[in-house]
């Protein structure tokens, strides 16, 4: 990963942020940490609360779900660049997949409920992260029907 010297400048440069309101990253600054984990920890347990939301920056994680009879199935896995968590986001703030390291994995982190309230406050910020996240979820629907295609599509 390139070597960045602050926190806020390792925001800025996030794809997931790219083009938003210089003024907006103020509220992302905020709420922000950054994390580390090990290869084959967990991030987030599906049912667990939802408290943050996670911007990849660099490693690799698996998006996974449980299936009765069947164990744990990856639905995705993402990397850097990417954003990782929208439970936080809705109620019940309880999150509907598990997320697992694959390799060492590095994340700015944000507070769910300082952006849930700086969206509240701020009808601006909340459009800009609305409409990055349905684009995120929009891609990551597709990724999914592809993969359905693929696994259960007719095969000669």
């Amino acid at each position: 990963m390139q070597t960045i010297s602050s926190l806020e400048e390792i925001i800025a440069e996030h794809p997931f942020l790219s083009g938003i309101e210089p003024r907006l990253y103020r509220f992302f600054y905020d709420c922000a940490t950054l994390r580390r984990f090990g290869s084959g920890q967990q991030i987030f347990r599906e049912g667990s609360d939802a408290e943050h939301f996670y911007l990849i920056l660099d490693g690799q994680v698996a998006l996974e779900t449980f299936v009765p009879g069947y164990g744990m199935a990856r639905i995705q896995t993402l990397g850097p660049g990417e954003p990782l968590g929208w439970s936080w986001m809705f109620p019940p703030y309880e999150w509907q997949f598990s997320a697992n390291t694959l390799k060492p994995t590095e994340v700015i982190s944000l507070d769910a409920a300082a952006l849930r309230e700086k969206a509240e406050s701020d009808m601006e910020f909340r459009d800009q992260l609305l409409t990055r996240i349905t684009r995120t979820l929009v891609q990551r629907l597709q990724g999914t029907r592809l993969q359905l295609i693929d696994l259960y599509g007719m095969r000669p």
